[in-house]
Formats: C-alpha cells, sequence, structure tokens
C-alpha cells in the first residue's frame, strides 16, 4: 500500500523570519498570538481566582503586626468596606495579578515569537539572557518593597493627625502595598539599562563607572521619594541595593570589554576633535636571493641572458 506524504511547509515562525510573510499575514499572526496570550492570562485568572484568597492574607500581614491590630484572642481586625462589592472587586484584582504572573511563561513567548524574528541571532541570544535576569531582579524588588511596608506602616500610622487608629480602607491598603511591589520591583530592573548601553557598544565600563556619583544621588534621591518610610531604614535599604546592583552592572562591563578587547583601539586614548597619529613602521628594501635551477635531471641550465651592451644611440654601424 502506498502512502502520500505530504511535506510540511515552513511555519509562521520561520516565513517571518526570512520575510516571505505579507502585511496581512503578520497582522493575522498578531491577532493569533494576542488570542494564545489571552486565553493563558484567562487561564491564570481561573487559577488565581482560588489563590486570591492566601494571596491576601499575606499581604495584610504588615497590617496585622501593627500595634493595636489584634484583639485579645490575637485575632486580626477586620479591614473596612465602603461598598458590599469591594470585597469581591478586590479579590478579582488579586486574581489578575496571579494570572497574569501564572501565564507569564506563555503570553511572554508569544510576545517573543513575534518580535524574535526581526532580530539577528546575537540579539535573541543576549534577550534570552537579559530575560532571564530581569525575573530575578523584579522578584528581589518585590520582595524589599514587602520588607520596607512591613516597617515603614507603623511609621505613617503613628505620624498621622488622626492618630494611631489602625483599621484602614481594604482597597486602598492594597493597592498602596502592590503600587510599592510593582514600583520597587521596576526600580530592580535599573542595572539592565546599564548593561544594555554597555553590550549594544554606545557606552564603554570605564565611561559607566564615571558616572558613580551622579548615579548614587540619584539612587538615593529615588529611594527618599519611593520608600513611604521617612526614617533611615527603608531609604537607605533601598539606596543601597540599587548602588550595589550599579557597581555589580558596571563589573559585568568591564568583562564584557575585556572579552571585546575594548580599549586597546589605536584611537582609544584620543579625543573626538583631536587627529589620531598614524604608525608607520617603514621596513627597509633589501635584494632578494637568487634563485637557483631546480629543474628534472639532465636537463640543460637555462641560460642566462647576456648583458645589454651600453652604448650611445648614433653608435651604430
Amino acid at each position: 500500500m502506498a502512502f502520500a506524504l505530504r511535506k510540511r511547509g515552513p511555519s509562521e515562525f520561520e516565513r517571518a523570519a526570512d520575510g516571505s510573510m505579507t502585511l496581512m499575514e503578520h497582522v493575522r499572526e498578531l491577532r493569533n498570538r494576542l488570542f494564545r496570550a489571552s486565553l493563558a492570562i484567562v487561564g491564570g485568572l481561573i487559577g488565581g481566582f482560588w489563590l486570591a484568597q492566601p494571596a491576601f492574607d499575606l499581604l495584610k500581614e504588615p497590617y496585622c503586626r501593627l500595634p493595636g491590630a489584634t484583639d485579645a484572642l490575637g485575632n486580626c481586625q477586620q479591614f473596612l468596606l465602603l461598598s458590599p462589592a469591594d470585597g469581591f472587586i478586590l479579590k478579582l484584582k488579586l486574581a489578575l495579578w496571579i494570572g497574569l504572573i501564572i501565564g507569564a511563561p506563555v503570553w511572554l513567548y508569544q510576545l517573543w515569537a513575534f518580535i524574535a524574528p526581526g532580530l539577528h541571532r546575537h540579539e535573541r541570544k543576549w534577550a534570552y539572557v537579559f530575560v532571564s535576569i530581569a525575573a530575578p531582579l523584579f522578584a528581589g524588588g518585590a520582595v524589599l518593597a514587602y520588607l520596607v511596608v512591613d516597617k515603614g506602616l507603623a511609621f505613617l500610622l503613628e505620624a498621622g493627625v488622626t492618630g494611631t487608629s489602625t483599621q484602614l480602607e481594604v482597597t486602598r491598603y492594597i493597592s498602596f502595598v502592590t503600587n510599592m511591589i510593582l514600583l520597587f520591583g521596576v526600580a530592580f530592573e535599573f542595572p539592565l539599562i546599564l548593561l544594555m548601553l554597555n553590550f549594544t557598544g554606545v557606552a564603554s565600563a570605564k565611561r559607566l563607572l564615571s558616572w558613580w556619583r551622579a548615579v548614587i544621588f540619584i539612587c538615593f534621591a529615588f529611594a527618599a521619594v519611593a520608600t513611604p518610610d521617612p526614617g533611615p531604614f527603608g531609604m537607605t535599604l533601598l539606596a543601597l541595593s540599587l548602588s550595589l546592583l550599579y557597581f555589580v552592572a558596571v563589573g559585568v562591563a568591564f568583562l564584557n570589554d575585556k572579552r571585546r578587547g575594548r580599549g586597546k583601539e589605536v584611537y582609544a586614548g584620543v579625543a573626538d576633535d583631536e587627529v589620531s597619529p598614524l604608525q608607520l613602521d617603514d621596513e627597509p628594501v633589501v635584494a632578494t636571493p637568487a634563485v637557483e635551477f631546480s629543474g628534472p635531471v639532465g636537463a640543460p641550465a637555462p641560460v642566462a641572458a647576456p648583458a645589454p651592451i651600453d652604448r650611445r644611440y648614433d653608435d651604430m654601424t
């Protein structure tokens, strides 16, 4: 029995990489990838709906550790609800955040599969590296934000004009905590910007290191504005963390410059408005050695041409 084998055609990724897709095919591909990413987020939203309560219990821990936030039995006081639907809407918001995290591998892959065909091979390699570094950095910023909120929330309540009342409105409290986590997580991506400048050749490691005074000042200024606690704990912790990440990024930039041989060019020490010197190594011209005859055995040696006779043009007879 004969079977007809059907040859598999090129995939969307391969056709996009070699530029054989039309504009409408690109639009259809974008629609399909957005649809798949949406399905992943919806699936994560369904799973996040069941994980919303444990996430809420974790986020309210700083509130429950406030002085006077627990009753005689050790139970945490309830939050204020200004609307009957606030609790359900808050649960949906938490489920959406969890759904974005759960579905991140799928929707990030769909985004990457749409962008990657327009990149070179080495650009794709570095994109994988940067994405693998970005996730732990964001997680580190989120953990630090949780610690800062835990230490700074008591100060904010005690320093207010309303006294030390610890009963808060639930939606505003959760928005405050999640905004802090998002802000700190994005701030921890700052070293990736420096590495991108170095790996693309925009700024060398020495130039990045020359900015250390301005960078440290900006880190402390940002920490003073971003942290809710005006005390030294939260601000200093965030500023030192960002400064440490800056010096780590500069160290990686030095290793990258050494690997690529930057700084050893002829024009490395020449200013932009200065003419580079020409390094000419003149070699003396010497006569080449005579070539000996190496023909077959028994063959007559070539007869040298007679030397030219030096005489005048009118000395012909």
